[in-house]
C-alpha cells in the first residue's frame, strides 16, 4: 500500500510475469499496450473519469510473442512493465468466485473488509450494510458508464473480472475511443459477437451487477433480497438520468425541457448518419 495525504493506494505490476492467477498466460505485457494504458489512464483521470493510474513504465529487454490482431500472425514484440495504482483492485468477480465456490465465511469477511476500508459512510454495525453497499455500487457503476459514453470510450472487455467494486476504470486492454458516433463500435478485434460494443456497455453493466447481486444473496435475508432486486431495477433510470445530464451539459442546455432528450437523440442520430 502507498499512502499520500492520508489516502491509501494499492500498487500493481502489469507485465511482470506469471502469478498464481495467470492461468495459461505468460503474465507479460508488450510495450505497445503498456504505452496505451499509461497514456489513456492518465487522460481519463484528467477528463474527470474515475480510473486507475499509471505511476511508471519500464521497458524490458525480454521478447514477448503476441498475436496482435488475433489472426494467427504471431510476432515478437518488446516487453514492458507498468506500475499501476488504484484505491482498490477488488472486482465484482472477487466476490462472485467466493459465492460460486460456497466460501461464504470468507465472502462475508472480504465484503466487510471492503466496506470498512472503502465505504466509510456505511456503518459496520448496520444489519443492512450489504444492501447499502450494493445500492452504492449500482449507482456508481451507472455513473461510470455514463461518463464513458460521454467521451466515446469503449472498454472492450466488460466482464465481471474487469468491473471494479469501487466503480473505477480498470484493466485497460483492447479499449478504444470512437472517432465518430457509432453504437456498434467495437475496439476488441477478438469480440466477433460484438458483445462489448459501445452501445452495449450500459446493459452489460446491469448484467454484471445482477451477478454481484447473485453473489451477495447468500448473505441477505428475504426482505433484503427483495429490496436489492428493486435497487437493481432502478439502474436503468439512474444511468439514463446521468447520461442525459452529461449530454445536456455538453450542449449547454439549462433547466428542464421535455424536448431535451429528443434533441440529444436526434443529434446522435445525425452524427451516425454523417
Amino acid at each position: 500500500y502507498f499512502c499520500r495525504h492520508g489516502e491509501r493506494w494499492e500498487l500493481q505490476l502489469k507485465g511482470s510475469g506469471k502469478t498464481p492467477y495467470s492461468r495459461n498466460g505468460d503474465g507479460r505485457a508488450v510495450l505497445r499496450s503498456s504505452v496505451r494504458e499509461f497514456l489513456c489512464s492518465e487522460a481519463m483521470h484528467y477528463l474527470g473519469i474515475p480510473t486507475s493510474r499509471a505511476a511508471s513504465l519500464v521497458v524490458s529487454d525480454d521478447d514477448v510473442w503476441r498475436d496482435q490482431f488475433y489472426n494467427g500472425n504471431i510476432k515478437k514484440e518488446r516487453g514492458a512493465v507498468v506500475l499501476r495504482l488504484a484505491k482498490s483492485w477488488f472486482r465484482i468477480g472477487s466476490l462472485e468466485i467466493l459465492a460460486h465456490s460456497g466460501e461464504l465465511d470468507l465472502l462475508r469477511r472480504l465484503l466487510d473488509f471492503i466496506i470498512q476500508t472503502h465505504f466509510p459512510s456505511i456503518a459496520m454495525n448496520d444489519s443492512n450494510r450489504y444492501l447499502e453497499f450494493f445500492s452504492t455500487v449500482v449507482s456508481e457503476t451507472a455513473n461510470l458508464i455514463s461518463l464513458w459514453m460521454s467521451v466515446g470510450f469503449a472498454h472492450g472487455v466488460c466482464n465481471t473480472d474487469n468491473f471494479s467494486l469501487l466503480s473505477i476504470t480498470i484493466d485497460y486492454g483492447p479499449f478504444g475511443f470512437m472517432d465518430s458516433y457509432d453504437p456498434n463500435f467495437v475496439p476488441n478485434t477478438s469480440d466477433d459477437e460484438r458483445r462489448y460494443k459501445i452501445g452495449n456497455q450500459a446493459s452489460v453493466g446491469q448484467f454484471n451487477l445482477s451477478k454481484l447481486l447473485q453473489a451477495l444473496k447468500p448473505l441477505l435475508d428475504p426482505r433484503q433480497k427483495k429490496l436489492a432486486s428493486q435497487i437493481l431495477k432502478g439502474y436503468g433510470e439512474h444511468y439514463y438520468s446521468r447520461f442525459t445530464e452529461l449530454f445536456k451539459t455538453k450542449l449547454g442546455l439549462l433547466g428542464e425541457n421535455e424536448n431535451d432528450n429528443y434533441l440529444i437523440a436526434f443529434l446522435l442520430k445525425v452524427s451516425l448518419l454523417c
